[in-house]
Parts: structure tokens; C-alpha cells; sequence
């Protein structure tokens, strides 16, 4: 019952409304202070480290069993990045970073080396020669989503193994549920720094609860 899960997710923030010129200065990583050096009030309400990203959602299977038409919609935020242990469902390590940063590339950043157990599960997002082989190193045990071949329909063996890597991968969803639904996380602060300071005071308070969760099943069992 071991092991660790690893996903992100997009923290929403207020959208900027820049020109292209603006919107590329951001992304060349200038400052806000040198894009509005005349407008000290406008660049002191300009995130400039928050990113656009799309956001896709799978689409519902159409009739007959062929797959639904994903969803693309456009977001603009930070994204919080963490690994939970799959046991007790407590967060052990986060990563913020802005909105548009991949998700493979934060695995190295949020998987620890001192859960008792080895196992890995991630979407396949994460599923690179390059993360298989860093886990590998580190020992611990890949239970990453394997992607669809390209032009070539899954396999029916690797689509039941994904499934079976589902459940288990599902667990760490409920976690951005709570924060985003219950908790209402939106980051309505300027700069990475504060959306940092936000998202993990979230994530303790996440574990907070988890703890008082797990005492309460304690003390009545």
C-alpha cells in the first residue's frame, strides 16, 4: 500500500491583458519595472511570472466506442506540482512553478527517496527515457502510464495496466479537489513568490486535515 503519486495542477490567477509587444517582453523575462518605467501603479499589478497555458480535458467516449474529441482550454496561472504518499494520502514534497512549465520536467523536483516503499505512479506526462532512467538510479520502481503508440491503436495488455495504474493515480486528484473546491485556492497575489508562499501554506493545511482524518479513524478503531 506503499509508494508515492505524482501530478500537477493549475493554480488560476487573475488575467493580464497585455499587448503582444508587453505579452513578449514577459516571456523574453523582463521585468515588469522596465516594461511600464513610466507606470510605476501598473507594473506593481502585473504578474509577470505567471504563464498562459491550455488546459485539455479528455472527451467522452463517442458511440460505437471511438474516443471523444478533447477539450482545450486556455488558462492562465502558476502550476503546483506534488507528490503524495499513497498510504497515508499526506503531500511530502511541492513545486511551484509558472502555469506554462511541462509537467515531465517537475519529477525530479517532487519524488522523495525516503518513502519505505519504491513504487511511482504518474500520468504519462511524466513517462520520458530520461525520468525512467533517473528512477531507476534512484531505485525506485516506474508505475508510469505508458503513452499510445503513435498511428497504432493501444495495446490491449498496456491499455489494462494503465487502467490498473488509474486507480491507484486517481488518489492524488482528490487532492487538488479539496484545495481548489473546498479550500478555494486562486492566486490573486503578484509574483512566484507569493503564489509559492499561497499554494504551500495550502498544502499544509491539506496535510493538516489528512493528519486529523487519520487520528479520528484512529480513535474510534
Amino acid at each position: 500500500m506503499g509508494g508515492q503519486i505524482v501530478d500537477a495542477t493549475l493554480v488560476a490567477a487573475p488575467k493580464q491583458r497585455n499587448t503582444v509587444p508587453e505579452k513578449e517582453a514577459i516571456k523574453a523575462g523582463t521585468s515588469a519595472a522596465e516594461i511600464w518605467p513610466d507606470q510605476p501603479a501598473k507594473a506593481a499589478q502585473k504578474d509577470t511570472d505567471a504563464r498562459r497555458t491550455l488546459k485539455f480535458a479528455k472527451g467522452r467516449p463517442l458511440p460505437g466506442g471511438k474516443p471523444g474529441i478533447d477539450i482545450a482550454s486556455p488558462s492562465f496561472g502558476h502550476k503546483s506540482s506534488i507528490a503524495i504518499c499513497r498510504r497515508y494520502g499526506f503531500i511530502r514534497r511541492g513545486k511551484v512553478t509558472d502555469g506554462a512549465r511541462f509537467d515531465g520536467r517537475m519529477l525530479r523536483d517532487v519524488v522523495t527517496t525516503d518513502n519505505t516503499a519504491s513504487d511511482v505512479w504518474a500520468d504519462t506526462a511524466y513517462r520520458s527515457r530520461s525520468n525512467e532512467a533517473w528512477l531507476k538510479s534512484i531505485g525506485r520502481v516506474s508505475r508510469v502510464h505508458r503513452k499510445k503508440p503513435k498511428g497504432k491503436p493501444m495495446p490491449a495488455g498496456t491499455a489494462r495496466a494503465n487502467a490498473a495504474k488509474s486507480t491507484v493515480r486517481a488518489r492524488i486528484e482528490h487532492v487538488f479537489a479539496r484545495q481548489k473546491d473546498q479550500m478555494g485556492m486562486f492566486i490573486r497575489t503578484i509574483g512566484i513568490a507569493r503564489a509559492e508562499t499561497k499554494i504551500t501554506l495550502a498544502n499544509l493545511a491539506y496535510n493538516i486535515d489528512r493528519l486529523i482524518l487519520h487520528e479520528r479513524r484512529a480513535a474510534m478503531g
